[in-house]
């Protein structure tokens, strides 16, 4: 499944022309390498590491969503490993 069609699915973009371009700004992570092509293919298994406000978020996708439902459809696809606690991006 591409990357921004992901991100929109499992509700961690408002929409997708949001995921998009935050996928454009580079600052996310497919399995440990930047994650440049918002077409890029993201299967289950896969960890994505994306910044969240002041912090980092790494999750692993379980199983790939068929549509946008409600958000706790969402969170079943995804595992968090780490909820931002220890990857301060930076400092207030």
């Amino acid at each position: 499944m591409r990357a921004d069609l992901l991100l929109f699915r499992l509700r961690l973009a408002k929409s997708r022309a949001l995921a998009q371009a935050r996928i454009a700004e580079g600052h996310m992570r497919l399995n440990g390498q930047r994650l440049l092509a918002r077409d890029r293919a993201v299967a289950v298994g896969d960890v994505l590491t994306l910044p969240l406000g002041p912090s980092v978020q790494v999750v692993q996708i379980v199983s790939l969503p068929e549509r946008r439902g409600p958000p706790a459809e969402a969170r079943s696809c995804y595992r968090v490993l780490d909820a931002g606690g220890s990857f301060a991006i930076a400092e207030s």
